[in-house]
C-alpha cells in the first residue's frame, strides 16, 4: 500500500487508473452537444481537428496534420467530411493562392466553442491547483500512456497478420 507522502505503488495506480479511465470517457462523452452541432455525425477526430482550430486558429491541412500527428490525406478526408454540410471553411491563402486555409465558419464558432468548453474548464480547473512541474508530469503521463498503447496495438497487429481496415 502507499503513504500519502510517496504515493500509490505502481499496481495501485494501474488498478485505479483502470476503473477511472473508463469513467472518464464516459463523462466526457456525455457532455451535452450544442443543437447545431447535433445532427453532424461528429467523431473524436473530429473534435480533436475542432479543437486545433478553435484554440489555435485557421491552418493549412498540413499545418493541421503536423498538430494532430496524422498524415494530411487523413486532415483533408476529415476537413472534407465537416466542410460538407458548413462546418469548415476553405479559403485561398492570400501568400500562397494553390495553398487553402481551413477555418471554422462564422455560423459554428460559437456551438463549437460552446461544446469544448466543458472540456476545457474541467482541465483548466484541474491544471490551476498544480504547479508547471506537476502539469508537465500530467501531460507527459498521458502522452507515455498514448505512445504504449499504440505500440501494444502495433505488436498485436504484427502478430496477427496484415492490419485489418480500421487498423490504420
Amino acid at each position: 500500500m502507499s503513504t500519502a507522502s510517496d504515493g500509490p505503488a505502481v499496481d495501485e495506480a494501474v488498478r485505479t487508473l483502470l476503473l477511472l479511465m473508463p469513467r472518464l470517457v464516459g463523462r466526457a462523452k456525455r457532455l451535452p452537444i450544442p443543437p447545431a452541432l447535433r445532427g453532424l455525425d461528429l467523431a473524436p477526430r473530429h473534435l480533436a481537428l475542432l479543437a486545433h482550430l478553435e484554440y489555435d486558429g485557421p491552418a493549412s491541412v498540413n499545418e493541421l496534420a503536423a498538430r494532430l500527428e496524422v498524415a494530411p490525406t487523413t486532415v483533408s478526408l476529415m476537413v472534407s467530411e465537416l466542410a460538407r454540410p458548413g462546418v469548415l471553411e476553405r479559403t485561398a491563402d492570400p501568400a500562397d493562392r494553390r495553398r487553402r486555409i481551413i477555418a471554422i465558419a462564422p455560423a459554428y464558432t460559437a456551438p463549437i466553442s460552446e461544446w469544448l468548453s466543458g472540456s476545457a474548464s474541467a482541465w483548466e480547473s484541474v491544471m490551476r491547483g498544480l504547479d508547471p512541474a506537476g502539469r508537465a508530469t500530467v501531460v507527459n503521463a498521458l502522452r507515455a500512456y498514448e505512445a504504449a498503447l499504440e505500440q501494444g496495438a502495433g505488436r498485436h497487429r504484427d502478430a496477427d497478420g496484415p492490419p485489418r481496415p480500421g487498423d490504420v
